[in-house]
């Protein structure tokens, strides 16, 4: 209101000064406006920024609560249960094994808010090494298919070049394991994840992830990518997570001098993660290039982890 009545007071003092022939005062007092209506739209943008963040982090607080005390109360539950009776032999081993899932479940929302926390110093650690990406995408695959319990070969079907990149492993590891986790959590039922990476000119690698979700809304595509965000309520109701690991992504793609997109896939159905990094297609015969064409799709029909 306060804004409003401003503006009114000197579009009518701009007027008087033009009736009156004030030529200076009117050039003052416009540019005065000018200044002032930058100042407030600036004020206004920023203030629902804020909000915004704030909204974000308040929705973050909530999802990290609830994935922090949802496997703490299986454990104890399960330990409860230990204590006051000896159960079967079979009972037992299913009691440790739901027990160790939670505990990597709980591990690993902690290792992934610490690796928000040193962003900007992981990745200097280590010397950049020669990354085969088949075996880093069936490894990271793999990985997603233990978290949400499905067959790695039902769920995935790879369309991999031989490409080699050059990067810390670890960096590499976190971009495609965050990937991959969320195409199968968010995929359809069941999911259905296809993998393609190839050559884009001579010193960059693109690869495409796509899922048969119900994909990514056009006006959160950006938005997507920024810390804390996790899309609409019904998400937020549905799946856990904390809105972390898209941010992760896009920051460790910049980076390595990268670039992460999300598109809409053209059958309509799912969605695209395009990442694109450099590296090279490895120039190798063409018999050992049906070897490991081989040996991936074996690895990726079997799900057993890949030879040094």
């Amino acid at each position: 209101m306060l804004m409003t009545i401003n503006i009114a007071l000197m579009v009518v003092l701009i007027y008087q000064l033009g009736l009156q022939k004030l030529w200076l005062a009117l050039i003052l007092g416009s540019v005065a406006l000018g200044i002032s209506l930058f100042g407030m739209s600036l004020y206004s943008f920023l203030t629902i920024k804020e909000i915004q963040l704030n909204r974000r982090q308040s929705n973050f607080v909530d999802s990290v609560t609830h994935e922090l005390k949802t496997p703490i109360a299986a454990l104890r539950l399960y330990l409860d249960t230990l204590i006051l009776r000896e159960p079967e032999p079979k009972d037992r081993q299913e009691f440790y094994a739901t027990m160790n899932s939670e505990l990597a479940r709980l591990d690993g929302l902690i290792n992934q808010l610490l690796e928000v926390a040193r962003l900007d110093a992981i990745g200097h650690q280590k010397e950049a090494e020669t990354v085969l990406l088949e075996d880093l995408l069936v490894s990271c695959a793999e990985a997603a298919c233990l978290h949400h319990k499905q067959e790695i070969s039902e769920v995935f079907r790879f369309e991999i070049s031989p490409l080699a990149l050059t990067s810390r492993r670890m960096l590499l590891e976190m971009i495609f394991g965050n990937l991959l986790d969320n195409a199968v959590k968010y995929g359809g039922t069941p999911p259905r994840v296809t993998v393609h990476a190839m050559a884009h000119g001579r010193d960059r690698v693109v690869v495409r992830i796509r899922d048969n979700g119900s994909g990514v809304a056009l006006e959160n595509r950006r938005r997507i990518f920024k810390m804390f965000f996790r899309g609409s309520d019904e998400l937020q109701r549905t799946k856990t997570g904390t809105g972390l690991g898209l941010y992760i992504v896009r920051t460790l793609v910049s980076f390595l001098k990268g670039s992460v997109s999300v598109t809409e896939a053209e059958s309509g159905t799912g969605s695209i993660f395009e990442v694109t990094l450099p590296g090279r297609q490895l120039q190798i015969p063409e018999s050992e290039n049906r070897e490991i064409r081989q040996r991936v799709s074996e690895l990726a029909l079997s799900g057993k982890e890949p030879a040094p």
